[in-house]
């Protein structure tokens, strides 16, 4: 909460369809992640229908500034990516969803890494809790974070204040996935249609066409932990060596 005014103050926010975030029981909202102030953004957003979200996030946030002491005072979820502990994190928000809370989930797992900061493809996390729980998907879409605190940076810009725009979607339809096993095909389509959910709100709110194909960091030879800026410095210092 202490973080939320110096926020206000460098950006303009401008919400629509907030209504559709149901006021009690569990959910879990799906959003697309441009910058480290999305957390204390998307808090911000459901706050104001009465809701404290339980994020589920990558570890290395948890030790970031002023984000970090967010998500660490608040009961959020830490990931351990690439561990045999992200189990307890998936164990840990499914209980979370059934008794009751809303979890905010980021399905691209870490910042986009897509160069013009489309939604890349999404894992799996959601779509398994979703399938789990069966509770309501709503889709979240934003745009605008990153001008204020661009990617990988710890120091926001002043000024211009940025606009920043949130927009709720329709819950994203799963239920003919329910009855199903949850195969790799089942959970992939579960995947699919969150992303797709999220990326045309993105899409409304950017008046732009996202590329029909989304962004694989894994295909372009991209690491997806780390700061991949710091990464190209690290490799253009050794090139020259």
């Amino acid at each position: 909460m202490l973080l939320l005014p110096p926020v206000r103050a460098l950006s303009r926010r401008e919400w629509s369809g907030v209504e559709k975030i149901p006021e009690t029981g569990g959910c879990i909202v799906v959003l697309n992640h441009v910058s480290h102030l999305d957390p204390i953004m998307t808090g911000d957003l459901l706050w104001s229908r009465g809701r404290l979200p339980r994020y589920l996030a990558k570890k290395a946030l948890f030790t970031t500034p002023v984000v970090g002491a967010f998500l660490r005072n608040a009961r959020q979820i830490p990931v351990e990516r690439l561990s045999t502990h992200a189990a307890d994190a998936y164990s840990a928000a499914v209980a979370a969803v059934e008794a009751g809370e809303l979890l905010a989930v980021y399905p691209e797992g870490t910042l986009t890494r897509d160069p013009d900061l489309w939604p890349m493809r999404g894992k799996s996390g959601a779509a398994r809790i979703a399938l789990a729980t069966r509770a309501p998907v709503i889709p979240v879409g934003h745009w605008g974070a990153h001008t204020t605190l661009p990617p990988y940076s710890a120091v926001p810009r002043l000024w211009p204040r940025g606009r920043i725009a949130m927009k709720v979607g329709d819950p994203v339809d799963l239920a003919d996935l329910y009855d199903r096993e949850p195969t790799r095909e089942v959970v992939d389509e579960a995947t699919d249609r969150i992303m797709a959910a999220v990326v045309a709100i993105v899409e409304e709110l950017r008046q732009a066409e996202a590329p029909p194909e989304r962004y694989d960091p894994h295909r372009s030879g991209v690491k997806e932990i780390g700061n991949p800026t710091k990464q190209k410095r690290t490799r253009r210092k050794k090139d020259r060596a």
